[in-house]
């Protein structure tokens, strides 16, 4: 007769999404800073390590919770590259680029939609905040990144709100270069130029 096993199961085929059911939880209840792999693998029956072999950091884990069709972090590296003084436009084309694909607007919007909910304000500004956009801030070396991206952010939100989910005129058809000619002057301000 075989003997029960003791200790925590191994990973399966239904291990990944347990723990990613654990993280979404906890990112949601406890924010980004609140939360541990340690803790996410208790709740989800596993071992840390394979937390770790699984997604490897939390920030890695973080957006595989978000459930995002796309890596934004692969997605915006090409930003940094090349002058500091154009980063505005680079970064909406990038963003209007993974926006505009009519693949992956429905799961986008979903993510958005999820953060309106309880505790997505905490997953925002506890995760997406310092994990996807402040780091940009930081490896274009601009001063005061704290400060400048979640400026940056707002102006992104809104562009999300009246662009995708509210699809208000003229906003919600104009073109990406219309769209980044009317927009990047703002942000580019909110990146280099003189803070209050």
């Amino acid at each position: 007769m075989a003997r029960p096993s003791r200790g925590r199961r191994p990973g399966g085929p239904d291990t990944r999404a347990d723990v990613l059911a654990a993280a979404r939880q906890s990112f949601a209840e406890k924010g980004f800073r609140g939360t541990t792999i340690r803790a996410v693998a208790a709740q989800a029956g596993v071992d840390p390590s394979l937390v770790h072999h699984y997604f490897g950091t939390k920030d890695t884990l973080f957006v595989a919770a978000m459930e995002l069709p796309v890596d934004p972090r692969e997605v915006l590296l090409p930003v940094i590259d090349g002058p500091v003084d154009r980063v505005a436009e680079r970064f909406l084309g990038a963003f209007l680029g993974v926006w505009d694909d009519p693949a992956l607007q429905p799961a986008l919007l979903t993510v958005v939609r999820s953060a309106l909910e309880p505790g997505g304000d905490r997953l925002f500004s506890e995760g997406f905040l310092p994990v996807i956009v402040q780091p940009i801030g930081v490896a274009l070396g601009l001063d005061r990144p704290e400060h400048r991206m979640p400026l940056l952010a707002s102006q992104v939100l809104g562009l999300i709100l009246m662009r995708y989910v509210l699809r208000v005129e003229p906003i919600a058809s104009m073109s990406p270069a219309l769209l980044i000619a009317t927009y990047a002057p703002t942000l580019q301000r909110y990146l280099t130029g003189e803070l209050p």
